[in-house]
């Protein structure tokens, strides 16, 4: 089985830092986001990536290389304009050929394998096999209906959700998706939707298969979940680098990239990016902070990287 792994988007919501950073490689606990999706892609036996990347492709290819320190073999291949998770998946159809593969959102985090799942779709010859999880707010996903253990049925955030099954940004697929993709209209918001394939193999009477996760899944999105994903990676402690120097009292949830620079009062619940010199007079409070930082009182809510003539509140 090979593996895919969607990494092409902008990451707006965290501007300014990914003006610089490609959002996969933004560091989580002091390791880039992808590393955690190839740990995962390694439980499972795939070795063999694809990586889809985007206009930042160059910075990408130059982090990554060939994928040997990581023990990966990559390939990368660019999705030429945003047109939604099914249109990205497309341009990994050579690599792919006729072997299944797992597509894995490159900014999803999770906490626990999935090499029962990778096991099962496997064993079962299906087309489809779609990691779901119970939520409490179905309506901001993508959401499954099941009977028994098959998939009848995707609604994409429902009004009035009949299940509580979201999708959960990994998915098994067979060969046959390559034949769907190709007269996929685009949704109401002009994407190509990742729903609307697996919705189309449902109606073709393919099997789809539901695999629901018990374990924890972050996406990294945005200031409050990329700093929940931290903590739960650090388990609240703070983390400093060998090669940082940090001046003030270091909190709960305080992370210090690799040459980060930090003099502060105190800083808790908050990443400094690896190369950032942060220098803040009061304290620093649930933030992400890149680049040179003066600031005289506290900085609190924010992603900030002076000089990039954006400042970011949550």
């Amino acid at each position: 089985m090979k593996g895919v792994v969607l990494a092409a988007g902008k990451g707006t919501r965290l501007y300014p830092i990914t003006h610089s950073i490609p959002k996969p490689l933004l560091p989580l606990a002091n390791r880039p986001t992808l590393y955690y999706a190839f740990d995962r892609l390694k439980e499972m036996g795939v070795r063999d990536i694809c990586i889809v990347v985007g206009e930042m492709e160059q910075q990408m290819r130059d982090f990554l290389g060939d994928g040997s320190a990581q023990e990966v073999n990559l390939t990368f291949v660019r999705q030429t304009e945003p047109k939604g998770l099914a249109h990205a998946v497309g341009f990994a159809k050579n690599f792919v050929g006729g072997d299944p593969f797992v597509l894995y959102l490159g900014d999803a985090i999770y906490g626990s394998s999935f090499k029962s799942y990778a096991d099962r779709f496997l064993a079962s010859g299906c087309a489809n096999l779609n990691i779901v999880k119970a939520v409490d707010d179905p309506s901001r996903f993508g959401v499954a209906n099941v009977e028994g253990d098959r998939i009848v049925k995707l609604v994409e955030k429902p009004k009035n959700p009949e299940s509580n099954l979201a999708m959960a940004g990994m998915y098994f697929f067979g060969p046959q998706i390559w034949s769907v993709l190709p007269d996929l209209a685009p949704s109401a918001r002009g994407e190509y939707e990742i729903t609307d394939a697996i919705q189309v193999l449902i109606d073709q009477g393919q099997t789809v298969l539901a695999g629901v996760y018990d374990g924890v899944w972050f996406d990294t999105g945005t200031l409050d979940s990329f700093l929940e994903t931290s903590a739960f990676l650090t388990g609240g402690n703070s983390l400093v680098d060998p090669t940082a120097e940090v001046t003030g009292i270091l909190g709960k949830g305080a992370v210090i990239g690799e040459r980060a620079r930090l003099k502060c009062a105190s800083i808790t619940d908050s990443v400094v990016m690896p190369g950032a010199d942060v220098v803040v007079t009061g304290s620093i409070q649930h933030a992400i902070l890149a680049g040179r930082v003066r600031r005289d009182g506290s900085v609190e809510n924010q992603i900030l990287q002076e000089g990039s003539g954006v400042e970011v509140a949550s």
